[in-house]
């Protein structure tokens, strides 16, 4: 037997110890997909598809993202600071805890979109689409919030929630 040959066989035991590992870390601790978190940092993407896409703690801060489809996308975690979201199709897409601060969401379509425990501080929602989207425990301004409550109608379907009742409109 050669060096080589000698060299592989050794390897073989090692192989499979590290891919056990690897495979463990996947399935109990969830290690991989939130190593594998992309970033869309700056970049223009406007006109993309991303729907139905799992996005977790994926950062899209500055980007152009103008008429991107997002429905149906898990954003949960995302960063859309300081992001330009016009047209942005979000119908459905979960934003939970995600980063608005700063974005342009203008004329954006949220309908059904969960955005419980944003963070959407100096966020523009201006002409926004927001039939049946939950605002649970979402952080903004007072004024956007009254904003808001003028088109503000609709119940989630998937959390049963009262678009109305989770901006505090009638309070």
């Amino acid at each position: 037997m050669n060096c080589r040959d000698r060299v592989l066989v050794w390897m073989q035991p090692v192989r499979v110890i590290v891919l056990t590992i690897l495979v463990i870390l996947v399935c109990t601790v969830g290690v991989v997909p939130s190593a594998l978190a992309v970033s869309y940092n700056k970049e223009t993407l406007e006109g993309q598809d991303f729907s139905n896409r799992d996005l977790k703690n994926a950062s899209f801060t500055k980007a152009s993202v103008r008429d991107v489809n997002f429905s149906g996308s898990d954003l949960t975690g995302v960063s859309f600071f300081s992001a330009n979201l016009e047209r942005a199709n979000m119908t459905g897409a979960n934003l939970t805890n995600s980063t608005l601060d700063t974005a342009r969401i203008t004329q954006t379509n949220l309908t059904n979109a969960i955005l419980e425990g944003a963070f959407a501080f100096n966020t523009k929602f201006d002409g926004a689409v927001i039939d049946g989207a939950d605002f649970t425990d979402a952080q903004m301004r007072d004024d956007t919030r009254l904003l808001l409550c003028k088109a503000a109608k609709g119940v989630n379907p998937v959390t049963q929630r009262n678009t109305r009742e989770t901006l505090f409109c009638d309070e």
